[in-house]
């Protein structure tokens, strides 16, 4: 019987204690290693999925995060280091670095396939150094398939009640909005000179009711006043939630190079605004002033928002994007809060 037993190949046991020594992966020392590190053979399922990297990721960037939950590694740069927690309870890999410190955001080079940068300019100066910096980096290595930039409406300057579609001139009144031109001309350079899917989103006023100041309420509590129906301007909102549904839509759908306006389907004056919003509240309607007395009313920041009038179209949102709106007006978000 003895003789009929097998004897193990003292090769092959020699063989598989080396390959129990190995580790299953090499040692992560960076984001990169972590990313990338592989053995001979098919790439683990949570190595194959798209990598989003998220700079910017306050508010509309966690629920960008949110919206795209599990179908993709998610990645986001953040300048606190006590935001770390936070976003990894999220389910999103923390990058601490600062986009006005060069050297720590070296390591954002090649990490991600696609980028949603939701970053603002300083607010100083004539450009946006940020940007600056950080597309400077993504050119390093393996560039993203796709970047979408979330910028502002303000870009349009005052058109004086008109409609502004994407290829109107950006005529900017703020410094503000100069940074903002600024940087989106970086962006789109940076798709011409590198291939890289780009798409700028210009944004209007963003509400929500689970948004820090992202509802009229506190100002109608305090009975701030808005501007007489004869003085007053168009105003353009978007829903959190439906801004990073569109952030999402852009990174998959967006055509290369292109400017989107990312608004809903309200067609409101900023004070017929609050006097919805009072109504729905069970609030005061806020007092209507002139023009003329609003400069000893109102903070600089507000009247510059009251100094300029304009119906954004978001027909190419719709179309090119396929996109549905949750709240396709004010009404309706503010009711559904």
């Amino acid at each position: 019987m003895a003789s009929q037993i097998r004897r193990p190949n003292a090769q092959l046991i020699h063989e598989q204690a080396h390959i129990e020594k190995e580790p299953i992966l090499p040692a992560l020392r960076s984001p990169h290693s972590l990313l990338y590190a592989t053995r001979p053979g098919a790439l683990p399922a949570r190595f194959r999925r798209e990598r989003v990297l998220i700079v910017g990721c306050a508010d509309v960037g966690v629920r960008v995060a949110r919206e795209l939950g599990a179908r993709v590694r998610l990645l986001a740069l953040t300048s606190s280091a006590q935001r770390v927690p936070t976003l990894r309870a999220l389910g999103i890999t923390p990058l601490v670095g600062n986009l006005d410190q060069p050297a720590s955001i070296r390591r954002l080079a090649g990490l991600a396939t696609r980028v949603v940068h939701l970053a603002p300019p300083l607010e100083t100066g004539r450009g946006d150094a940020r940007t600056q910096q950080l597309l400077a980096v993504l050119r390093r290595r393996t560039l993203p398939q796709h970047l979408v930039y979330g910028s502002t409406s303000g870009v349009y300057g005052d058109c004086q009640g008109e409609i502004a579609i994407e290829t109107r001139a950006a005529n900017p009144g703020t410094t503000r909005a100069r940074r903002r031109i600024d940087a989106e001309q970086r962006v789109r350079h940076f798709g011409r000179a590198t291939g890289a899917g780009v798409n700028v989103l210009r944004i209007p006023g963003i509400y929500a009711s689970d948004r820090v100041g992202g509802t009229p309420r506190e100002r109608l509590v305090k009975g701030t006043p808005v501007l007489r129906q004869a003085d007053d301007v168009f105003t353009n909102h978007i829903h959190a939630d439906d801004l990073a549904r569109a952030c999402v839509a852009a990174l998959w759908r967006g055509l290369p190079g292109r400017v989107l306006n990312v608004n809903d389907d309200s067609v409101l004056k900023m004070g017929d605004y609050f006097d919805l919003a009072a109504d729905l509240y069970g609030l005061p309607r806020p007092p209507r002033i002139a023009r003329d007395g609003a400069q000893n009313q109102l903070s600089l920041m507000l009247l510059s928002f009251m100094s300029e009038s304009r119906r954004m179209d978001n027909t190419r949102l719709k179309k090119e994007l396929r996109f549905k709106l949750r709240y396709p007006t004010v009404a309706q978000g503010l009711v559904a809060a």
